[in-house]
């Protein structure tokens, strides 16, 4: 990225008071390191988009990336793919996220069909898509909104469209989970959190981000109508889904309609 960004320090001194975590201009400013010192993986999810796109998206497809925070998916689809193979919208409810990643990809993708929009991906009015991408978003939305999105994409997506869903997960297993947890704070002290800083996330994070077991995922892919998905991807408590719908939608919602040949 060519945007400045900034050490994470937030949550480095004592709070009276620690506040509900949210997307605002300081996490903003230091978003690419939090991410990459706090998600195991980051890195390999986002430079897997790109081949996941080249092998399943129709050319020329829309991309959706819910939750785009600062543009991360765009840029790594836009670095492995022609600037005609895809149109890519990044969603995002941080006004301070849009707008630094407005300039971001304007500067970095130039010649991609590239836009970011703010909105509420609960209520977006979605155009048809080969690919929708949700990095480490579901998980901040209220369970019980949860099953009613998923069905939402699916039927956004077209026949053959693939989603990418990348969540931090718990363990159905207690002490499975306790042990992944502990290994996980681990995982942030080596790159260079205080237990200080972990503990006071920890707590703004509390009824904010909200995470599902991957049991939970996967069956609540399958009763939106996704014909089958597959964990490609865990690291400690940090996970990734792939979910496809099937070709078959395709007779029953166009049928007598030519089909249009599909592009690896």
């Amino acid at each position: 990225m060519s945007d400045a960004s900034y050490r994470d320090a937030i949550f480095s001194t004592p709070l009276d008071r620690v506040a509900r975590f949210s997307f605002d201009e300081r996490v903003v400013a230091c978003f690419p390191d939090m991410i990459r010192r706090s998600v195991p993986g980051y890195g390999q999810i986002l430079g897997m988009l790109g081949l996941i796109a080249a092998r399943h998206l129709r050319h020329s497809a829309r991309v959706y990336d819910l939750g785009c925070s600062l543009g991360a998916g765009g840029l790594a689809l836009a670095g492995r793919l022609s600037p005609d193979a895809f149109r890519y919208t990044g969603v995002d409810l941080s006004p301070a996220m849009v707008a630094r990643a407005r300039e971001t990809l304007a500067a970095e993708c130039p010649g991609h069909a590239m836009e970011v929009i703010e909105g509420d991906i609960r209520t977006l009015e979605y155009a048809p898509a080969g690919m929708i991408v949700l990095n480490f978003t579901l998980q901040f939305l209220p369970p019980e909104d949860r099953e009613a999105l998923m069905t939402r994409l699916f039927a956004a997506l077209e026949p053959g469209g693939v989603l990418v869903l990348s969540e931090k997960i718990r363990a159905e297993d207690e002490q499975e989970n306790a042990w992944l947890v502990e290994r996980y704070h681990d995982f942030k002290r080596a790159n260079g959190y205080s237990d200080l800083e972990i503990s006071q996330k920890r707590t703004a994070l509390e009824n904010v981000l909200v995470p599902d077991t991957l049991a939970e995922h996967h069956a609540r892919l399958a009763r939106a109508g996704f014909s089958r998905s597959h964990t490609w991807c865990q690291l400690l408590n940090f996970a990734s889904v792939v979910a496809f719908k099937s070709e078959a939608f395709k007779d029953a919602a166009f049928e007598g309609a030519p089909s249009t040949p599909r592009e690896a």
